[in-house]
């Protein structure tokens, strides 16, 4: 909430970046609300966290849709980040306002339509076949479906954007540097970029892969929930915290962090458009 109001009181709304920004914190806003209202119901009725419930599809899967539109949004962050650096000087495109708008559209409609498949009918609330343990009454092939390709997703591409950008300032940094030019500025932005991109892949590291981990021992299982109790519940307890941590963590790496990067990358496009300029005279 509160780098929702800070980013609504500023004036820089109308940038590409902070409209992603805001997406991110309103994605980690439902994440931490829709895992305090299955807190609630663990708190007024274990049994059903346990064993499953009508009760409970409803709050899963606003929990897996935010988890989705989180993902979504940091991926987008990534490629706007790359793309901010690698069109820095060209003016064939831009990243726009419209642009952003559409990509968070896109996001939201997409995390819905597969975090509510469940309520469209995809459950296992009236068979025990491949019910899943953890999250019952989700089906663990409902599960596998949206774990593995969305974590792929959010480890592969982010991979490939961060260094990307970090390749692409080397590249420059040297080309300054053979034509006696300082290169302060883009060291600068490249140990910023790494340190961020190293707190990027942590953060998603320490949140996810458990959570990945889990649904993998649930696809594998064949015990019934009273073998499991108490431990594996525990565990999947902590999996969830793992996740609001993450939506804790997410303001900090981008909304301060990338606050300074969004000032070089600035710097550095200004840099681009002079030796542009100074190569054309």
């Amino acid at each position: 909430c509160t780098v929702i109001f800070t980013r609504l009181a500023t004036k820089d709304l109308h940038k590409p970046i902070s409209i992603l920004f805001c997406n991110l914190a309103v994605s980690d806003l439902f994440s931490s609300f829709s895992g305090f209202w299955i807190s609630m119901l663990f708190i007024t009725n274990p049994d059903i966290t346990i064993f499953g419930s009508k009760d409970m599809l409803a709050p899963y899967a606003l929990y897996t849709t935010s988890i989705l539109s989180t993902i979504y949004n940091l991926v987008s962050i990534g490629v706007e980040r790359y793309l901010a650096v690698a069109e820095s000087m060209r003016t064939r495109f831009r990243v726009t306002r419209n642009h952003s708008i559409a990509v968070v559209f896109i996001n939201w409609v997409l995390a819905f339509f597969l975090g509510c498949l469940p309520l469209m009918g995809w459950n296992c609330l009236h068979t025990e076949k491949s019910v899943s343990v953890l999250y019952s009454p989700f089906c663990v092939n409902y599960l596998v479906f949206i774990a593995i390709p969305n974590c792929v997703v959010a480890f592969i591409i982010p991979l490939f954007t961060y260094l990307g950008i970090i390749i692409i300032l080397r590249k420059r940094k040297l080309r300054m540097k053979a034509c006696g030019q300082a290169t302060g500025t883009y060291k600068s932005a490249e140990i910023q970029v790494a340190r961020t991109s190293i707190f990027i892949w942590l953060l998603a590291l320490i949140s996810y892969a458990p959570f990945f981990a889990g649904v993998i021992f649930d696809a594998t299982n064949h015990q019934c929930h009273i073998d499991l109790y108490p431990g594996v519940y525990i565990f999947r307890n902590c999996t969830a915290m793992l996740i609001t941590i993450n939506c804790l963590g997410n303001p900090l790496i981008y909304t301060l962090k990338l606050k300074t990067l969004g000032a070089k990358l600035k710097a550095l496009r200004c840099l681009s458009i002079n030796r542009v300029r100074a190569c054309t005279i």
